[in-house]
């Protein structure tokens, strides 16, 4: 499965992708926000996911997707975007996603959730996409509503981050399909405008 923005590659992974992986999840300020990532995260925590996952994708029955976001003009993973625990029956599906500290602030995971998003509603039909985000975690906070999730509630003490050992309340938002028809125009115009002012201030230092 590959899907394709502007300036991404949303595509599976591949074992060659275990240097960007260890580099973009191996940080500490990334780690510390996630449940199931271990802390220092090596070569062999990368080899183990990303075989794992290359089976699950020959699964025609598969219950999740993980996109690795490449970065088009440097050919670099730079962080990741996945569907999980798709229900058919109900037609819901969690997301969650990560991406390399260096790379904050440029638009990158609002750009891969739309084509995600996108692909969830119209390709597999789902009607409500779910997540849970550490109630620490501003800016992911912030961005799941900026792209038009719902806070749904506080779940106390849910989370246990492995890499950290520390336990974390996680607040949970949904977007319903119908909502997010309505509000994919004005984020699709939001994100041209970050664009092309990332690009003017780029041409502006050289």
């Amino acid at each position: 499965m590959r899907l394709e923005t502007e300036r991404l590659i949303l595509r599976e992974p591949k074992l060659s992708d275990w240097k960007d992986i260890v580099e973009g999840i191996g940080n500490i300020n990334i780690a510390k926000y996630l449940a199931t990532v271990p802390y220092p995260y090596k070569k062999k925590d990368a080899y183990w996911w990303l075989n794992k996952e290359i089976k699950l994708s020959k699964d025609k029955k598969r219950e999740s997707y993980h996109f690795l976001i490449e970065l088009k003009y440097e050919k670099k993973i730079i962080g990741c975007i996945g569907l999980l625990k798709i229900n058919p029956n109900y037609k819901i599906a969690e997301t969650g996603s990560w991406i390399n500290k260096d790379y904050h602030k440029k638009g990158y995971i609002t750009e891969a959730k739309i084509a995600v998003n996108e692909f969830a509603f119209n390709k597999l039909k789902l009607r409500k996409l779910e997540t849970g985000i550490f109630t620490e975690n501003e800016a992911s906070n912030a961005t799941q509503k900026a792209v038009g999730y719902k806070y749904e509630g506080t779940r106390i003490k849910h989370a246990v981050c492995k890499a950290t050992g520390k336990i974390h309340d996680e607040n949970l938002y949904g977007l319903m399909k119908d909502d997010w028809k309505k509000h994919l125009p004005r984020l699709k115009k939001h994100l041209r405008d970050k664009i092309k002012r990332l690009k003017e201030e780029e041409k502006n230092k050289k």
